[in-house]
């Protein structure tokens, strides 16, 4: 069967509880159409670049699906029928990544790091003397 990977927006307002069953909920249209769903994951509240249906915000998700083109299309009809689904996008693969995917990798990037360390900028030559030599401080002629 072919892979798919779906991306699909929620409204804000809904709670955590809600968006996760909303994942749920199109699993088992797959399953009830003779796909599966490998992976699911849930990327949580995010801001949006520009206003969908008046909302800035929104539950991401994120499916990766063995599912046959009809499973596929169902599913997709149903959720752009759904009122809390803002946004839908379904892209084919030849094969699934293994591992989370990037917006999982760089929310544990994050969480492990805290800031993490800037180092050097290399993008100019770092200076070593004193403020006051470097002309910091002085008073203006």
């Amino acid at each position: 069967m072919p892979l798919y990977e779906h991306v699909f927006i929620a409204r804000q307002d809904l709670s955590n509880a809600q968006a996760e069953a909303l994942i749920e909920h199109f699993g088992t249209v797959l399953a009830d159409n003779g796909g599966k769903v490998v992976t699911n994951e849930y990327w949580g509240v995010k801001t949006m670049s520009y206003k969908i249906n008046k909302n800035r915000k929104g539950h991401y998700a994120y499916l990766r699906s063995d599912a046959p083109a009809a499973a596929v299309t169902e599913m997709e009809r149903l959720m752009r029928l759904h009122e809390d689904v803002m946004r839908v996008l379904t892209v084919k693969v030849e094969k699934h990544d293994d591992g989370p995917s990037v917006q999982m990798q760089k929310r544990d990037e994050r969480e492990r790091d805290g800031r993490g360390d800037r180092g050097d900028r290399g993008d100019r030559p770092r200076d070593d003397r004193p403020r006051e030599d470097r002309g910091f401080g002085r008073e203006r002629r």
